[in-house]
């Protein structure tokens, strides 16, 4: 299935290995364990296939980043975000990565973190000036999490005063030019 053209022989199940020492197998192959039982009618004509026609593909109007193990487009696929600036440079490089990569899923989280720097950032070049406590829900958090809520934020102080005072010992160490 290398083309963007698929059919019904695509999708044949034609794995016929023994699988009982998966646990979990076959839970569902006893038509009375089954849910949907007696009101679903079996021809167990679901076993051999779709049978859809594949839909038309949409317009790609903007870049779409996509996985290494698809060799297409799906069918339908979201564009009110498109990939920009530095997340979106991240997002590039972590899409040249399997899906079941820490290659992958890490920069994809880093890229969450710098698009929100950016989408502040642009906010301030707006001329608007965001609420961010309101924005990452701190209100709600001091109302319903006051523990994690304190927690966080003596995390957050300790952590900010290690850093401060590194970066005052490491500038005490440099040594002063005298001019002559």
């Amino acid at each position: 299935m290398i083309t963007d053209e698929t059919s019904p022989q695509d999708f044949v199940n034609d794995r016929q290995g023994d699988y009982s020492h998966i646990k979990g197998w076959g839970i569902d192959a006893d038509v009375k364990n089954d849910p949907t039982y007696p009101i679903k009618k079996r021809n167990n004509d679901e076993h051999k296939g779709y049978t859809w026609e594949r839909p038309d593909l949409q317009d790609e109007t903007v870049e779409v980043l996509q996985s290494v193990e698809r060799p297409n487009l799906t069918a339908v696929y979201g564009t009110s975000k498109p990939p920009k600036g530095l997340s979106g440079a991240i997002r590039r490089l972590a899409y040249k990565y399997s899906e079941s990569s820490y290659g992958r899923w890490l920069p994809l989280i880093l890229a969450d973190r710098v698009d929100m720097i950016e989408g502040v950032l642009e906010d301030f070049a707006s001329g608007h000036v965001p609420n961010i406590p309101k924005e990452v829900g701190l209100k709600s958090e001091w109302k319903y999490n006051k523990k994690g809520f304190l927690v966080k934020a003596a995390a957050g102080i300790v952590v900010t005063g290690l850093v401060l005072t590194y970066l005052m010992a490491s500038s005490d160490k440099k040594p002063k030019h005298s001019e002559s």
